[in-house]
């Protein structure tokens, strides 16, 4: 079994940016395929970005590409997200997850652990 924390949201403005960390427990995490994902209030959870355990495949949505990066630390039991440029449509609370299905990478039923999330505020 994994734990999750995500940490490292906060309000900015727009433009600004943020790193989030999501540390993980567990001896599976460097082998784990991992992704980010947010919900913004009153909408459903969306898919953000993948990597795969060993870094080698990564994926983002359209609405976040060249502004978000993903990176892993295995050593350190670490997923990172790199937000950049942010926009008040970014705002939402943004969880980390482990890819536990073999369907669809950017659907949320295929992760089946999950953190508790952090939220992400962009003011205008």
């Amino acid at each position: 079994q994994v734990q999750l924390v995500e940490s490292g949201g906060g309000l900015v403005q727009a433009g600004d940016s943020l790193r989030l960390s999501c540390a993980a427990s567990g001896r599976t995490f460097s082998i784990s395929e991992m992704g980010w994902f947010r919900q913004a209030p009153g909408k459903e959870r969306e898919f953000v970005a993948y990597i795969s355990a060993s870094s080698d495949n990564i994926y983002y949505a359209d609405s976040v590409k060249g502004r978000f990066t993903i990176s892993r630390d295995n050593a350190k039991n670490t997923l990172y997200l790199q937000t950049d440029s942010l926009k008040p449509e970014d705002t939402a609370v943004y969880y980390c997850a482990v890819r536990t299905g073999r369907r669809s990478l950017s659907t949320p039923s295929q992760y089946g652990y999950w953190g508790q999330g952090t939220q992400v505020t962009v003011s205008s």
